[in-house]
C-alpha cells in the first residue's frame, strides 16, 4: 500500500511539471490607467508625476514634443509642483514608461512599464490653464485603475480589499465545484466525507490564496507566479490526499487516495490555465 501510495505521488507530481511551458516573456509590467469622467470640452494633457526634480533623461522624442501644442506643453510643465516631475512630459530615473497625455477614445490614459511610480499624482492642465493637481497616491498592486472625475475635481480607485475578495473566490469556487463532482462520480459523497472535504479545501485554499494569489495581485501572473504554483500545488495534493486516506469512510483508503490526487490534478490544471484570464479580469474592474 505504501508503495503504490508513493508511486501515485510520483506520477501525480510528473503530470503537474509536464504542465511547464517555455515562458519566454518574465511576465507582466507595472500598469496603471486614469479614466477620466466628465472630461473637459477643450484640449487637455495629464500625466502622472513621481517624487523628485525632472530626470535629464527625457521620455518623450524630439519628434513626439514637436508634435505636442507648445502652449499646452507650457502649462504642462509649469504646473508641475516643486519636489516632482512629469513622468512622460520629462521623463524618469532610468527606467522606461510609456503613456500619452491626451485620452484614447474612451476617455482613458494608459502609463506601463518599469517607469511607472509606486508613489504618484496626476496633473491634468487644459488649454485655458485650469488645472487639477490629485493628493498623493500610492499603488498597492502591479496593475490597476483610479478615475478622475474633472467636474469634481477629485481622484478615486476601487478598494483594494474587492481584488483580493475576487482572487480568494476564483481560486475556492471553482476548485469546490469540480472536486465536489468528482466526490459525487467516484460514489464517495456522505456527510462525513463531505466535511472532511469541505474542511480540507477551506484549508489549503485559504494557504494558496495567501501564498500565491496576494502575490497575483502584487506582482501580477508572469513566469514567478508558476514557479510557485507548482511545488504548492503538490503539497496541497500530498495534505489532501493524507487527510482523505485518514478520514473518509465508506471506502477503501486506495480509493481516498486515488480520488486526492486525481481531483487536485484536475483542479490543479484547471487553476494553471485560469490564473492568467482571472487576473487580467480583477485587474480591468479593479
Amino acid at each position: 500500500m505504501k508503495r503504490s501510495f508513493r508511486t501515485l505521488c510520483l506520477l501525480a507530481l510528473s503530470l503537474l511539471l509536464l504542465t511547464v511551458t517555455a515562458l519566454a516573456d518574465m511576465g507582466p509590467k507595472p500598469q496603471l490607467t486614469v479614466e477620466v469622467k466628465n472630461a473637459p470640452q477643450e484640449p487637455y494633457y495629464l500625466d502622472l508625476l513621481a517624487e523628485g526634480d525632472a530626470p535629464s533623461c527625457p521620455s518623450l522624442t524630439e519628434e513626439e514634443l514637436a508634435a505636442l501644442d507648445a502652449d499646452l506643453y507650457g502649462c504642462l510643465l509649469a504646473a508641475i509642483p516643486a519636489g516632482w516631475h512629469g513622468c512622460v512630459s520629462q521623463g524618469t530615473d532610468g527606467a522606461p514608461i510609456w503613456g500619452d497625455l491626451t485620452p484614447d477614445g474612451d476617455g482613458c490614459h494608459s502609463f506601463g512599464y518599469y517607469g511607472v511610480p509606486w508613489t504618484y499624482r496626476v496633473l491634468m492642465v487644459t488649454k485655458s490653464g485650469e488645472t487639477f493637481l490629485s493628493e498623493v497616491q500610492t499603488r498597492r498592486v502591479l496593475q490597476s485603475s483610479v478615475t478622475v472625475d474633472w467636474a469634481a475635481k477629485t481622484l478615486s480607485a476601487a478598494p483594494v480589499w474587492v481584488g483580493y475578495v475576487l482572487e480568494l473566490l476564483a481560486t475556492l469556487v471553482p476548485t469546490l465545484l469540480l472536486e465536489g463532482a468528482l466526490l459525487a462520480l467516484l460514489g464517495l459523497w456522505n456527510r462525513r466525507n463531505l466535511m472532511v472535504f469541505l474542511a480540507a479545501n477551506a484549508a489549503t485554499q485559504l494557504a494558496m490564496f495567501l501564498l500565491l494569489g496576494t502575490t497575483a495581485l502584487k506582482e501580477g501572473v508572469g513566469f514567478g507566479y508558476y514557479l510557485l504554483f507548482l511545488p504548492l500545488e503538490l503539497v496541497i495534493l500530498l495534505a489532501e490526499t493524507f487527510a482523505y486516506r485518514r478520514f473518509f469512510t465508506g471506502t477503501s483508503k486506495r480509493r481516498a487516495a486515488v480520488y486526492g490526487i486525481s481531483a487536485n490534478l484536475c483542479s490543479a490544471v484547471l487553476g494553471w490555465f485560469l490564473a492568467e484570464p482571472v487576473w487580467k479580469f480583477i485587474v480591468s474592474i479593479s
